[in-house]
């Protein structure tokens, strides 16, 4: 017979990411919530490729009513519709031509590689350039506009978590 655990009381619920587009690649997946399925958006008009895997983090609403995009930095990429269980450590705040548009940066909550990064500063600066850099230019050749505004700490990616929750628990029936 196996033994099992109670859930730690102080600790915060899990954190997941649905993963819409893998590490590497240049198809722009997106889920689709009529269909329940990802689908095909574009293809990126650039040769460049995704830094990191993109998706959002499940149960959040952001302020466009959409869930919180998230970046999740993986060693090797996952696939469309992985579910990923991850912890925030940063924010990269940028605009596009809709408006807001920040990021938030993750790191899968049981990876060994990833466990000593508590905050964006523990990213590698290599990354942190090469995700500043693909968001900085992926949609010029499309002749969209990005500004992008920097980094913000995992304080500022757990209050945007803790928002996002809240909304989303407001919108539910």
């Amino acid at each position: 017979m196996g033994v099992i655990l109670a859930p730690a009381m102080d600790a915060s619920p899990s954190l997941h990411c649905l993963i819409e587009i893998p590490k590497g690649s240049r198809n722009k997946y997106e889920w689709d919530a009529e269909l329940q399925a990802i689908k095909l958006n574009r293809f990126l008009f650039s040769s460049v490729v995704f830094p990191t895997d993109y998706g959002f983090v499940t149960e959040t609403l952001g302020e466009k009513g959409e869930a919180l995009d998230a970046l999740v930095c993986v060693n090797a990429a996952t696939f469309p519709g992985c579910l990923i269980e991850v912890r925030v450590v940063g924010v990269l705040q940028m605009d596009d031509e809709e408006g807001r548009s920040d990021k938030l940066v993750c790191v899968p909550a049981d990876d060994p590689a990833w466990d000593e990064v508590e905050g964006i500063d523990g990213l590698p600066e290599q990354l942190r350039k090469e995700i500043q850099h693909f968001y900085s230019m992926y949609k010029e050749p499309e002749g969209k506009h990005v500004e992008i505004h920097g980094w913000a700490d995992r304080d500022a990616a757990e209050e945007a978590v803790d928002d996002g929750r809240r909304r989303y628990a407001e919108e539910q029936p």
